[in-house]
C-alpha cells in the first residue's frame, strides 16, 4: 500500500466533506434569511423545498468542479521538493472557493433575471412563498440547466490558477 497516497486521499476526503458541508450550510442560511424567513423545509411549502433543493444541487455541481483544483494544490505541495506553506494552500483554496461562490451567485442572479424576462408580471419569490409548484420547478430547471452548462468553464478558470511548477522547454 502506498501510504503517502493513502494519507493524501484521506486529507482530500476530509477536506471535501468539511468544505461542502460548510458552504451548503452557509448558502442555506443566506437563502433563508434573504428570501424565506418564515419558511422551513419542515413546513408545508413544497415549493420552497424544491427551490432550496435546486440551489443546493447547483452549488454542489459547482463545488464538484472546484474541489479537484484544491486537491491538486495539496498534491503539488506534497510532491514538490520546496515546501509550500499551509498559508499558501489556504490562500489558493480560499480563492477557488470565492470564485465558486461568486459563480453560484452570478448563476442564481442570472436565473432570476432570465425567469423575470420570460414571465413578465410574475414575482417568482412571491409565487414560491405561496407554494406555486410550477414556478418552483421551472426556476430550478433553469437554474440547473445553466449550472450544468457553465460548470466546466468555472472548472477551467479555477484550474488555470493552480500553481503548477515551471517546466523547461527542451525543444527550444
Amino acid at each position: 500500500m502506498n501510504s503517502k497516497l493513502f494519507s493524501l486521499s484521506l486529507i482530500e476526503i476530509i477536506l471535501s466533506l468539511v468544505i461542502t458541508v460548510i458552504i451548503i450550510f452557509v448558502s442555506y442560511k443566506i437563502l433563508k434569511a434573504l428570501f424565506f424567513k418564515s419558511h422551513d423545509v419542515r413546513g408545508s411549502n413544497l415549493s420552497f423545498t424544491i427551490f432550496t433543493s435546486g440551489i443546493i444541487l447547483s452549488i454542489g455541481l459547482i463545488l464538484s468542479e472546484i474541489l479537484p483544483s484544491i486537491t491538486n494544490v495539496i498534491r503539488l505541495a506534497s510532491n514538490q521538493s520546496e515546501a509550500i506553506e499551509l498559508g499558501t494552500i489556504a490562500k489558493y483554496s480560499g480563492l477557488y472557493l470565492l470564485i465558486g461562490f461568486f459563480a453560484a451567485l452570478v448563476i442564481n442572479c442570472s436565473v432570476f433575471f432570465l425567469f423575470s424576462m420570460l414571465t413578465r408580471g410574475i414575482n417568482e419569490f412571491k409565487e414560491i412563498q405561496e407554494n406555486n409548484l410550477s414556478v418552483s420547478i421551472l426556476v430550478v430547471s433553469i437554474l440547473l440547466s445553466i449550472t450544468i452548462i457553465v460548470k466546466d468553464s468555472i472548472a477551467l478558470l479555477v484550474s488555470s490558477m493552480v500553481p503548477y511548477p515551471e517546466v523547461t522547454n527542451f525543444l527550444g
